[in-house]
């Protein structure tokens, strides 16, 4: 593991922070902290991924999932998702319950190539 970030979700429709920065071939844990009174998830991919997603909730709202990719979280409980973050470019993560993703529940992670190997 290289290292946890902590992210902050709360009944405003944000993520703090909101923007990640992290280097290709980087595992990490992110420890997500619900403060609010919501139900919130954290569903990491790429844009079109969480839109289709997102898609899908709206038609099916109890949806039950347990991917690596996701993660939900109680009100004032901690959870977190591990993940290595395997391709350079800028991917999504957003929540996807009820209307939260409509209303700005996103964020971004931008993954850094890794540097070359000295030859």
């Amino acid at each position: 593991m290289k290292r946890t970030i902590d992210i902050a979700m709360a009944d405003d429709m944000t993520f703090t922070p909101s923007v990640l920065e992290v280097r290709e071939g980087d595992t990490i844990r992110l420890r997500l902290k619900n403060r609010g009174k919501d139900l919130h998830e954290l569903v990491l991919g790429t844009t079109a991924v969480i839109e289709d997603h997102a898609a899908m909730m709206k038609k099916h709202p109890g949806m039950e999932h347990d991917e690596p990719w996701m993660a939900h979280v109680q009100p004032g409980k901690t959870g977190e998702l591990i993940w290595t973050f395997n391709r350079a470019g800028d991917f999504d993560f957003a929540c996807l319950v009820k209307d939260h993703y409509e209303l700005g529940m996103a964020g971004r992670v931008r993954v850094r190539a890794a540097a070359a190997p000295a030859r």
